[in-house]
């Protein structure tokens, strides 16, 4: 007989276990705003649902990023210093069927339409319109890329942004200077402080890292913070570095330096994965893999055995502004669609790597149309499922049952 499963709460709570209270606090906050945000913090209760149920298991394996929804998408910049716009997060990234992106990042649209203003027809035309474009990149065959002179609509309106956007302005907005000096504002929302411990020992990890590199005063660092961004990995240890770059006080650099977890797709997997030297080795590894181009000083480290990943901090607002298309859905359309080549050219770039299906199989796979109408109906009860367990977690949130800190016995309450 198999077992009785635990409660949607208790899995959350453990799941989150060990984090650092402070932000999973945040975390546990920002999940019961709306089940969007709901879906993206509990990535391991969508894939105990999906791996149960076995959608279209038969797909070809592919490098996926695991948790690929609505946000998982945005701008940064390349180690070649040019901006580009791809999939950003692979955290959770992974040897799976391919079609576990795809019931992924549908559901997010499903589940996100309220947030958006979308009325529930508008998000399945939107799901059609990605999904379309996922196949048809499929069936050419060939991995391309999105940078500004080939971006459209919303996302070319970004680009255009950050194009324009100054250092100096995005420093300004993010630290307070004393003469020549800036220090991370610590304001609760982006950042908040460091131990004099935590200081010591992320200094000292930097000072040997710079060592290493061809100009080591650009990673002085000048300043650090634990850094609040994302809704899944919010309690993981993450640090906002401040360092001097090309020169103090406007040439300053941001770096992102976050520790890297197991996947939360690891228990579900039924697939060999490549023994990985670090989790760290494994995010960065595939990110490299099945981005166009790499995200600037992606770099997997260690600090006193623990994996971390080095990173040019990317700002939560360089994503596009999807609540801008103002009743134009032809808009969200274009977003959608390009969401989807997306997806498929980061399938298809890692295809034949370990264990990947090759390229001719996914063409064979998606030339059988009426696959997608299997995969919007897995997704439609994927989002219901989600609905139904963020209603759950609503009762009990509301109830004052969960918390990320210790009660006065010094059990958490869950």
């Amino acid at each position: 007989m198999a077992k009785p499963r635990k409660g949607v709460v208790r899995r959350i709570v453990e799941f989150n276990a060990r984090r650092d209270p402070e932000r999973l606090e945040l975390k546990y906050r920002a999940i019961r705003a709306n089940a969007f945000a709901f879906l993206r913090g509990t990535c391991h209760l969508f894939y105990e649902q999906l791996s149960a149920s076995g959608p279209l298991k038969n797909a070809p394996l592919a490098w996926v990023c695991g948790d690929l929804h609505l946000e998982n998408f945005g701008s940064y910049k390349g180690d070649n210093r040019l901006v580009y716009f791809d999939l950003n997060d692979f955290d959770e990234a992974v040897l799976a069927p391919s079609t576990w992106d795809i019931v992924r990042f549908l559901a997010s649209l499903l589940v996100g339409a309220e947030t958006l203003g979308l009325s529930r027809a508008q998000a399945k035309s939107l799901c059609r319109t990605y999904l379309s474009a996922y196949v048809n990149a499929i069936q050419d065959g060939k991995a391309r890329w999105i940078e500004r002179e080939s971006a459209e609509g919303l996302v070319r309106e970004l680009l255009d942004r950050l194009r324009e956007r100054r250092r100096r302005a995005f420093l300004d907005s993010r630290t307070t200077r004393t003469g020549r000096k800036r220090s991370i504002r610590i304001d609760g929302k982006r950042a908040l402080a460091v131990t004099a411990a935590e200081r010591r020992r992320i200094t000292a990890f930097m000072r040997g890292f710079a060592k290493t590199k061809p100009n080591p005063a650009f990673y002085r660092v000048i300043d650090i913070a634990r850094r609040i961004a994302g809704t899944g990995s919010l309690g993981v240890s993450r640090y906002a570095l401040l360092v001097e770059g090309k020169g103090s006080p406007d040439g300053n650099y941001f770096l992102d330096l976050k520790q890297a977890l197991p996947s939360a797709l690891a228990p579900r997997l039924e697939w060999k994965q490549p023994k990985w030297k670090s989790e760290a080795h494994r995010v960065v590894t595939l990110q490299r893999r099945v981005q166009a181009i790499s995200m600037a000083f992606l770099t997997p480290v260690e600090i006193d055995g623990l994996p971390y990943v080095l990173r040019g901090l990317q700002p939560s607002e360089d994503r596009v502004a999807l609540n801008d298309w103002h009743g134009h859905i032809e808009r969200l359309e274009r977003v959608m669609a390009t969401m989807g080549r997306l997806c498929a050219w980061a399938h298809l770039r890692g295809s034949g790597r370990q264990g990947s299906a090759i390229v001719d199989e996914h063409i064979e796979f998606w030339a059988k149309r009426s696959r997608t109408i299997k995969l919007l109906s897995q997704t439609l009860e994927c989002s219901r499922q989600v609905e139904r367990d963020w209603q759950e977690y609503c009762r009990a949130y509301d109830k004052g049952v969960v918390s990320a800190t210790p009660t006065k016995g010094g059990r958490k309450r869950a």
